[in-house]
Formats: structure tokens, C-alpha cells, sequence
């Protein structure tokens, strides 16, 4: 008897809608207020935005509540998390704004597909690089030459992902810690 499931998926409990917006909400509000403590520490040091650009920590709370609590925040907190630091602080950049919009959305929606899927946290965060980082090349090469886009270069692809690498290095590293730690503290209390 073969078993033609490529991707076996675990049980986990189906969470309210009222914690699913909650878990939104929160992740909004982190992919506003943790990229802040990174531009504080970039004034203090003299960096600029450049510790931004660097350690992506918007990505942080967008990938995680995807895996934690599925698609619909993952994808939601995703698109409206950039839109409000936009709108609330000016940041990111208007002429990057719909990029990281597609991008996190993205970042969320995979993330929170991989949620129920048996595999470790850190192949699902892997994937959902992967994915996000395509998706985001894809909108982007779609703007320059369907749109004729000239305010963005086709090499902010190849920037962004030279750029970000150890802040996709630090989600291989905390992504899985907090995954673990957030599942098993149920049995834990």
C-alpha cells in the first residue's frame, strides 16, 4: 500500500476566529513597532535604516503568526502590517510600499499554509523564504517590464536579498525557537 501524500499534515486545534484576529492584530502591530526598535538602534549607531534592511524584522512577526495561527492572519497581517507602519510612521518607502505589501502578504499566506504540515519549523520557514522572496521578484519584474515601472531597478531583487541575509539567517534561528516554545507551553501550564 503506497501512500501518494507528499505533505502529511498533524493535528493541530482549529483556532477561533476571535483568536485569529487577535493573533492579527498583534502581528500588525509588531510588524509596526519591532522595525522601530531597529531604526532607534540605526540612529543611535549612525546606520540610518540600514539595520532595517538588514535584520528584516518585519518579516519576524508576519511569518510567525502564519505559522502559528494560518493563512488568513499570515496573509492579512502580511498586507496591512507595511501599510500601517506607512501610514503611521512613513516607512516603508511609498515606491517600496506595494512591493512589501505583496511580499509579507505572501510571507503569511505560505507560512500559514504550512502550519498544519508535518515537517520541522525550520523547512516551513524555508519555503516561506523561498516563496515570499519570489513572489516579491515576480511583482517586481511585473512592474518594470508589463508596467514600465522606472522608479524601481530589476536589481533591487538581487539587493534586497543580498542585504537581508542575516535577517533571514536570524528567522532560521528565532522562528523555530518561538514556534516551539509557543506550541509546547500548553503542555508546560
Amino acid at each position: 500500500m503506497t501512500n501518494t501524500n507528499v505533505l502529511k499534515s498533524i493535528t493541530k486545534p482549529r483556532l477561533s476566529i476571535r483568536i485569529q484576529i487577535l493573533a492579527t492584530i498583534a502581528a500588525i502591530a509588531a510588524a509596526v513597532a519591532v522595525p522601530q526598535v531597529f531604526h532607534l538602534l540605526g540612529a543611535v549607531s549612525g546606520l540610518g535604516t540600514a539595520l532595517g534592511e538588514t535584520f528584516l524584522p518585519m518579516h519576524l512577526p508576519i511569518i510567525l503568526v502564519g505559522l502559528l495561527a494560518g493563512p488568513y492572519a499570515g496573509a492579512i497581517s502580511g498586507l496591512l502590517g507595511p501599510l500601517a507602519s506607512f501610514a503611521l510612521l512613513g516607512m516603508p518607502a511609498a515606491v517600496m510600499l506595494p512591493f512589501m505589501m505583496i511580499e509579507l502578504c505572501a510571507y503569511g499566506f505560505f507560512a500559514g499554509l504550512l502550519r498544519n504540515v508535518k515537517m520541522p519549523t525550520i523547512a516551513k520557514v524555508l519555503i516561506t523564504q523561498f516563496a515570499g522572496r519570489a513572489v516579491r521578484a515576480a511583482a517586481i519584474l511585473i512592474s518594470v517590464f508589463a508596467f514600465g515601472n522606472e522608479s524601481v531597478n530589476v536589481s533591487v531583487i538581487w539587493m534586497s536579498i543580498g542585504a537581508g541575509i542575516f535577517g533571514i539567517v536570524l528567522q532560521w534561528a528565532l522562528l523555530p525557537l518561538i514556534v516551539y516554545r509557543v506550541e509546547n507551553s500548553k503542555n508546560e501550564g
